[in-house]
């Protein structure tokens, strides 16, 4: 082989060694990369999203008897908007019970009621219970639902933010979603959901990129106040310094062997003559 066409192998190895570079950079993007046609997964047993500490409810109870119900129904809060224009209109919404660090709330007539731990359905069930037993109201309907149920998204997504939800059941699916999907920088394979536990905060990583892991991760489905961060991946934290990805794009390659390939050939011509 003459110097030549070492000069020229040389060369196109840069360029390969840069095309391989530039293609590291992009990573998985794909979700769900073991998922096959005709495959199923089973998500773990979740029950339904229970009370905590500083949740609000509205409690509504309804019979056949409005007046004898009304005694059990916290009033109705309207306000007002639009009051310094022409137009004036009237928003109207039932006043909330707050619960308290023990997980009580006070409810009309019947005081403190044990609320913390238990589902929507459950509290409903407890309260028609004390009412019939207590002889108040012979047949009640309660209905409880959450005020202030949320979780928080941030780091490589659409629309990084808080988001109101009224679901029993939200996956991080569902979540990710409703921000609009990951970015293309976002890392797919370490998603992690950061969610309190008894006081303690846990964190869990879910990768995207397994169906498998997804369908069977701890928080596949949302409790209330859960954060879930994308980190960025390896080519966007690049970003964030000079000339970080220069050296892995392509043209960076090809700009150096057609130097080195410019300073070769000069010394054989040189060392020719």
């Amino acid at each position: 082989m003459n110097i030549r066409s070492s000069i020229a192998a040389l060369a196109a190895v840069l360029i390969l060694a840069g095309c391989g570079s530039a293609k590291k950079t992009v990573g998985n993007i794909s979700y769900f990369q073991d998922l096959e046609d005709g495959g199923s997964y089973t998500t773990q047993v979740e029950k339904n999203i229970t009370v905590r500490p500083e949740d609000k409810l509205t409690i509504i109870v309804n019979s056949k008897d409005p007046q004898l119900a009304n005694l059990f129904n916290l009033p109705v809060i309207s306000r007002y908007l639009g009051a310094e224009s022409n137009t004036v209109s009237q928003n109207q919404s039932v006043a909330s019970y707050n619960v308290d660090s023990q997980g009580n709330i006070d409810f009309p007539i019947l005081g403190s009621v044990k609320v913390g731990g238990k589902t929507r359905e459950e509290v409903a069930a407890t309260i028609k219970s004390e009412l019939i037993e207590r002889n108040l109201v012979k047949d009640p309907v309660v209905t409880v639902e959450f005020m202030n149920m949320y979780f928080s998204i941030l780091g490589e997504v659409k629309t990084p933010g808080r988001y109101n939800f009224n679901q029993d059941r939200i996956s991080i699916l569902d979540a990710i979603g409703m921000a609009g999907d990951l970015t293309i920088y976002g890392r797919r394979d370490n998603v992690r959901v950061l969610r309190e536990i008894d006081g303690v905060q846990r964190v869990f990583s879910v990768d995207l990129t397994s169906g498998e892991n997804v369908y069977n991760s701890p928080v596949f489905y949302l409790q209330q106040k859960d954060v879930i961060y994308v980190d960025p991946n390896d080519y966007k934290r690049r970003q964030s310094t000079v000339n970080g990805n220069n050296v892995r794009s392509t043209s960076f390659w090809i700009s150096i062997a057609s130097v080195l390939t410019s300073v070769a050939v000069l010394i054989v011509n040189i060392l020719q003559n």
